[in-house]
């Protein structure tokens, strides 16, 4: 009899352990702590990683995946292991601000890169702001997300909000003077898909090209889901243009290209960072030659800042390139966990350090992938360099390199 009751007191307090044991195991896997093992915070990615944009997208993910693994390869953060949370926001704002929504539900997330357009970051800015989550957009050059609809009375909107790209402001204004004075070219018909990121590269042109002197002989709009711009383009060659700027992105602006071309209309089109693609080149095919794109950063592959990244990167065997904007979604990803390293030791969980997270942001400075990585009090980079880039033999070319951070 006393051995049986030994038997069953055995068997209980075993049971005991192993109830111990497992709540442990699962505390530390949901970032609860428990036997000293790292917690776990997560810094989301949202961009189209699907869809016509998904070239430019992948590379963003990609880019933050390598700051992920590095930074939980060196330990960067005592204690804590850092996972990354990717969402697809195919280039729609309302796909866009359901992604934000599903990030901030997990209580894990402290910070996002994202996104690639300006129109989708604004259905998110408030969602990540509500929720006190930091983000930094390697690609929104739209002013109005750091400065308010107003540039002449600048009012930051939201304090969650940072980039590691310039803005159209300084964008348009590059491309008018490259036309202009590098290029020669007088008169200019522009052209732009009626979105936020296009229409406003398109205002800031033509605002600098006209006080350069510059005459701007039509100004016409195409509808983004359309795929015939013979209406248009018949338009714009009866002004005679010596070049076409395009407000707008690579899926519309290579097809425009290429049927203007075939129209006799054999004049460069010009267009900013979103047509600065290899699938530009694709789409508007043998007749791009000529054509002009202005990107945020100088070339990467010619950065010094830049060789440990793009090394790092092609080591990591990603599928996809990392684009045109994989250095600043890299430098995104690390002044995000430079904050971290600031705000987690003394956190109990990661959602108490989001806010403490968004106050650090401002004091972050690192000589990144693009250079030196640094926010002004509008949540901008405070390096502002751009570059203007040529089709030759069939590949973008770098033809010139600006730094307009005294601008």
């Amino acid at each position: 009899m006393r051995k049986h009751k030994l038997a069953i007191a055995g068997v209980t307090l075993l049971a005991a352990a192993l109830a111990v044991s497992g709540c442990g195991t699962r505390s530390a896997e949901t970032g609860g702590g428990g036997g000293g093992e790292a917690k776990t915070a997560k810094i989301g990615v949202i961009a189209p990683l699907s869809g016509p944009l998904s070239a430019l997208g992948l590379g963003i993910r990609n880019s933050v995946d390598l700051a992920v693994k590095q930074a939980n390869d060196t330990n960067a953060i005592p204690g804590w292991k850092l996972e990354l949370a990717a969402e697809d926001d195919e280039g729609k704002p309302d796909v866009g601000k359901n992604a934000g929504t599903k990030l901030v539900g997990d209580d894990a997330v402290v910070g996002m890169v994202g996104a690639l357009n300006s129109s989708v970051s604004l259905s998110i800015q408030p969602v990540m702001a509500a929720a006190n989550v930091t983000q930094v957009s390697p690609a929104n050059t739209g002013p109005a997300l750091t400065q308010g609809p107003d540039p002449a009375n600048k009012k930051r909107p939201y304090a969650t909000f940072f980039r590691t790209c310039t803005t159209d402001i300084l964008q348009g204004s590059f491309a008018a003077q490259y036309l202009y004075t590098t290029a020669g070219i007088k008169k200019v018909a522009t052209i732009h898909d009626k979105k936020i990121y296009g229409q406003g590269l398109v205002t800031y042109f033509t605002e600098e090209y006209k006080r350069l002197g510059g005459e701007i002989v039509a100004a016409e709009t195409i509808n983004p889901d359309e795929t015939d711009y013979s209406a248009v383009i018949t338009k714009v060659k009866g002004a005679n243009p010596d070049a076409i700027y395009y407000g707008g992105e690579y899926p519309q602006a290579g097809p425009l290209s290429q049927q203007a071309k075939a129209a006799g209309l054999n004049v460069p089109l010009m267009g900013g960072d979103g047509i600065f693609d290899p699938a530009f080149i694709e789409l508007a095919g043998k007749t791009s030659n000529g054509d002009l794109a202005t990107s945020v950063g100088a070339p990467t592959e010619t950065l010094a800042s830049a060789k440990a990244f793009v090394d790092a990167y092609e080591a990591a065997g990603f599928k996809e390139p990392y684009a045109a904007y994989g250095a600043q979604s890299y430098d995104a990803a690390n002044a995000i966990i430079n904050a971290l390293k600031t705000s987690l030791p003394n956190a109990a969980d990661a959602k108490s350090a989001r806010q403490p997270t968004v106050e650090a942001m401002s004091k972050v400075s690192f000589d990144g992938a693009t250079g030196p990585v640094a926010f002004d009090e509008f949540g901008d980079t405070t390096t502002k360099i751009l570059t203007a880039y040529k089709v030759a033999d069939g590949k973008w070319k770098a033809d010139k390199t600006a730094d307009l951070s005294s601008s």
